[in-house]
């Protein structure tokens, strides 16, 4: 399947985060958010399991209570069902690997 960025739509969160799913199958998704400084993604839980890889910019992440600032080319992993957030320490974007695929997002 070829995914062409100018097909994609994209959808404004209400945390004002730009989100594209970029493409999916059964069992794997990605998607591409674009950030502002100081956007937070409040800490959460979702069974699927995802990997988040910072194309550009500066965020915080937070995986059950541990902390670590991630820059481009860096990444985290986060097993389902564990408790994670993000804070956007400048302008940047990521992109996020889940699988299964997440259906809320369809």
């Amino acid at each position: 399947m070829f995914v062409l960025d100018s097909e994609v739509k994209s959808v404004t969160l209400e945390n004002g985060v730009v989100r594209k799913v970029k493409g999916h199958l059964d069992d794997l998704m990605l998607v591409e958010l674009h950030w502002k400084a100081g956007q937070v993604g409040a800490m959460h839980t979702h069974p699927h399991r995802q990997c988040t890889y910072v194309l550009s910019g500066a965020f915080e992440s937070n995986v059950e209570g541990t902390k670590q600032v991630l820059h481009a080319g860096d990444c985290v992993y986060t097993a389902g069902d564990q408790q994670h957030g993000l804070t956007a320490l400048e302008d940047g974007v990521i992109l996020d690997v889940f699988t299964p695929v997440r259906e809320d997002f369809i």
